[in-house]
């Protein structure tokens, strides 16, 4: 891993670290700096789970009357887990290349997409009111408040923008350059999203046949079902897949670096391990390594309990808003005084009404992810993410009382928010 700056910006538990009052700023920072690790590990494990699930649906394309097992749905989650490790393991040198190729062919695929469906639509096609203003809250019981259970998925896909911060370590003038790439991240993901959902909703199928998708994934159905053929169907997933791909090798990327710092500050056990360099790959191997064993071992919850599993996803999202929360609410608590020095900041009136606008989001954003999709609620469709949360805090409270209030001071050199390379 090629170390280009001479202070570590790396992730929100620095801020917190940096931004709170010398008597709170330990227990504050390893508070944030678990929640953004078990939040960066769960959302890396949903989404290469999502893989493979996407992987297992796109089969009954072509055999409608398949169902997947969950043994099998594991080891296609297993085989994506090992490739990616591969590719991030062996393959550090390119990979700001793959994200160069992975960005144009993100914008390619979605053209194609929408061109494809747009002149197919062999399931119908629906009026502009209905495209863009259609609304049913009888299928989830939720009623109305089912348009903010809508809201889970845009929620989601933006949730890990703040992994950005993972690869300060490798990026020069991260002061000024990270900010800007994490405020570009909504626009250009926003944009980008409307030109794919747009069309998808135009031509979109019976909803109550959508929602019986094969194992969850309603896209190849819809895909399959829009072009009228599984090898129509097969060819949009396919794009789908290599974005996939690509977004898995980024998240595991930024996972493994997120790992990587807290490990270099004595924050998790075997910290020695985990934070060793590989320097023929300029890679933190080991901590990759506890990434990928983690997310296995997690995988196997979905043998027992499909809604066990979707507590460990929902609780990434959750896990990773407390971790922006934190440094956020230390911020304002000192009226932003340390952020005014920033190479990169906003006018201060205008910071004060988007960190409050951000404190409420977040508040809301863990309740929304804390409540199940569908009512009546039954063991099954309960949300326990949650519980899961409070469960992993519980350990890394037991586990700082026990050793790591000793041995963790915080993350090295954090004097100033001020330094660039």
């Amino acid at each position: 891993m090629a170390t280009t700056n001479s202070k570590c910006f790396t992730g929100p538990y620095y801020w917190a670290f940096q931004l709170a009052s010398p008597k709170y700023r330990t227990v504050l920072s390893f508070i944030t700096g678990w929640s953004w690790l078990i939040g960066n590990w769960t959302i890396t494990l949903s989404v290469n789970f999502g893989f493979a699930s996407l992987v297992a649906a796109t089969v009954n394309l072509f055999q409608p009357d398949f169902v997947v097992e969950s043994w099998q749905l594991l080891l296609i989650f297993y085989g994506l887990c090992f490739l990616t490790f591969f590719v991030v393991a062996f393959g550090n040198k390119i990979l700001p290349m793959v994200d160069t190729i992975c960005a144009i062919f993100t914008a390619i695929s979605i053209l194609v997409t929408l061109i494809f469906l747009s002149v197919k639509a062999d399931a119908g096609r629906h009026s502009p009111s209905y495209t863009l203003g259609h609304y049913d809250p009888t299928l989830s019981g939720w009623g109305n408040f089912s348009f903010f259970i809508g809201i889970l998925p845009a929620a989601y896909t933006f949730a890990a923008i703040g992994m950005i911060s993972s690869m300060a370590e490798e990026c020069d003038k991260p002061t000024t350059k990270l900010p800007n790439a994490l405020s570009l991240c909504v626009p250009i993901g926003g944009i980008a999203g409307l030109f794919f959902i747009i069309p998808i909703c135009a031509t979109l199928p019976d909803l109550t046949d959508v929602l019986q998708a094969p194992v969850g994934q309603a896209l190849p159905y819809i895909f399959g079902r829009v072009t009228g053929s599984p090898g129509g169907g097969l060819a949009l997933t396919l794009l789908v897949f290599i974005i996939t791909f690509f977004c898995s090798v980024s998240i595991t990327v930024a996972a493994s670096r997120c790992t990587w710092a807290f490990a270099r500050d004595n924050a998790i056990p075997l910290a020695s391990l985990w934070a060793k360099i590989d320097e023929r790959h300029g890679t933190p191997i080991w901590a990759l390594v506890l990434t990928t064993v983690v997310q296995l071992l997690l995988g196997l919850i979905n043998l027992g309990s499909s809604s066990a599993f979707l507590a460990f996803v929902s609780v990434g999202v959750i896990s990773l808003a407390v971790s922006y929360g934190i440094p956020i609410a230390i911020s304002l608590t000192y009226r932003r005084k340390e952020v005014q020095v920033a190479h990169w900041k906003m006018p201060s009136a205008v910071g004060f009404v988007v960190n409050i606008i951000a404190l409420v989001w977040i508040v809301f954003e863990l309740v929304l992810f804390s409540l199940p999709t569908v009512l009546p609620v039954t063991a099954v469709s309960m949300n326990y993410a949650i519980v899961v949360f409070a469960g992993f805090m519980a350990l890394s409270a037991v586990w700082y009382g026990i050793y790591a209030r000793k041995v963790y001071r915080g993350p090295p050199e954090s004097d100033g928010l001020t330094i660039d390379s």
